[in-house]
């Protein structure tokens, strides 16, 4: 039996096209889940800057515990002991001709984002949504400081559209809807469920006159469309919640597109109240990286054309006072969870808060040596742990040991080759 492409299960009037079995290619399973019960909330927030970080300026000269603060990390020195940098990891192999199309494969890991028929994985924040995302309201919040391109992709490898109006987060985070809008959506989420009874059993019909390997193809599919019935439960169930209340009023959303550094503040702020309010443990940030000169005394130029500097003095001079503003939000960020407490814990220790970029160097357009800052999360940190660029692990040994720090019982993923040496979990701290 010949399944084509354009094949549909039809039922009750709808249909739903089922996937290309001659070509869908399976992904692994996870291969642990979440503890149940009341376990003390984890998180992860995941940040990148897509020019990079002027790596001069970011990664210190020493390793071990006593290096000396570089001019970036000593914005951050009060967390000295709270957060790890990281030099001389890369994504495996990835290039440095389409540089800028790999913050495409920031969290995922494939290799060959920009070349022709490149096809993405799942990226890491989905991959532990797929564990803990029925804990919280949202599983997962993709944010982005412009356009909608951001950092989240599914398991097929579709890229998740991220938000970038705070106003609109916010309103969706902390604002009730209308009495008619809540039961439109509970409609909406009964009509779903049923759907997706009669295209189940309809598929199931077609297994048999299938072969081995078209077999397992179409069992993933239907183990896809259960995952949905159930984030169609969840949802279900948090649209009778209420959402909850905060003091903050909603923000007033910066239009200004070179305005690299107050729309940064305004995700940050709206991450740290999602995260307070435990509406989403996942956050990923796509910051900005405008081609305008922002607002900020001293900068003249545009941040795409600085972090392309061709090291000239003048625009190096620029590009410092532009990634210090940054590294000021990141500061802040971290003092804010630092700040807010949780059952004898506060949301720094129970966040693990990754700083990073698609670029080891925005002028080379190099994707070696990647900026990677790691704080928070119940590791032991105030340390630089290097790595041989010519010969590093990959980055996704680093993103084993975060979703392990979730509680995930997962010893690979992405291009892994385990988890990364060095890096270990603080026993002292109080995270579960």
């Amino acid at each position: 039996m010949t399944i084509q492409r354009r094949t549909f299960i039809r039922a009750a009037g709808i249909s739903l096209a089922l996937p290309s079995l001659d070509m869908f290619a399976a992904d692994p399973k996870p291969n642990g889940k979440a503890p149940q019960g009341k376990q003390p909330p984890r998180r992860i927030i995941c940040i990148c800057a897509p020019l990079g970080l002027h790596p001069d300026n970011f990664f210190p000269e020493k390793t071990g515990k006593d290096y000396a603060l570089s001019p970036y990390l000593d914005i951050l020195k009060e967390f000295r002991n709270e957060f790890t940098v990281v030099s001389g990891l890369a994504h495996a192999g990835m290039g440095s001709s389409f540089a800028h199309q790999a913050s495409a494969s920031f969290l995922t890991g494939v290799p060959g984002a920009g070349r022709p028929g490149f096809r993405n994985a799942i990226s890491l924040d989905q991959f532990a949504a797929d564990h803990i995302g029925t804990q919280t309201r949202f599983p997962s919040l993709a944010l982005s400081g412009e356009g909608s391109g951001g950092l989240s992709w599914t398991r097929t490898g579709a890229l998740i559209p991220a938000d970038n109006v705070p106003s609109k987060v916010f309103a969706r985070l902390f604002l009730e809807g209308r009495a008619d809008e809540v039961q439109g959506q509970m409609r909406r989420l009964a009509d779903g469920r049923s759907i997706l009874d009669d295209v189940r059993d309809q598929a199931k019909s077609l297994r048999s006159g299938l072969g081995i390997e078209d077999r397992d193809k179409l069992d993933e599919y239907l183990v896809s469309v259960r995952e949905l019935e159930q984030r169609m439960v969840n949802d279900e169930s948090w649209a009778k919640t209420p959402k909850p209340k905060v003091k903050e009023e909603p923000p007033k959303d910066i239009l200004n597109a070179a305005d690299l550094i107050g729309r940064t503040r305004l995700l940050f702020d709206l991450t740290h109240l999602a995260l307070q309010t435990d509406s989403t443990r996942l956050i990923t940030i796509m910051l900005a990286g405008s081609t305008y000169a922002p607002p900020i005394k001293g900068v003249t130029l545009g941040h795409h054309d600085l972090s392309h500097h061709g090291k000239d003095p003048g625009k190096l001079e620029q590009l410092k006072i532009v990634e210090v503003e940054t590294m000021k939000t990141v500061r802040d960020l971290l003092a804010k969870l630092k700040q807010s407490k949780e059952d004898g814990s506060n949301l720094l220790d129970r966040t693990t808060v990754f700083l990073g970029s698609n670029l080891g160097d925005g002028s080379s357009h190099s994707t070696q040596n990647l900026p990677v800052l790691l704080a928070g999360g119940g590791f032991k940190h105030g340390q630089h742990l290097h790595f041989d660029p010519k010969n590093p692990p990959p980055l996704c040994n680093l993103f084993v040991n975060m979703l392990q720090g979730l509680g995930i019982a997962t010893e690979k993923f992405g291009t892994s080759t385990g988890t990364l040496a060095g890096l270990e979990f603080n026993s002292s701290i109080k995270v579960g």
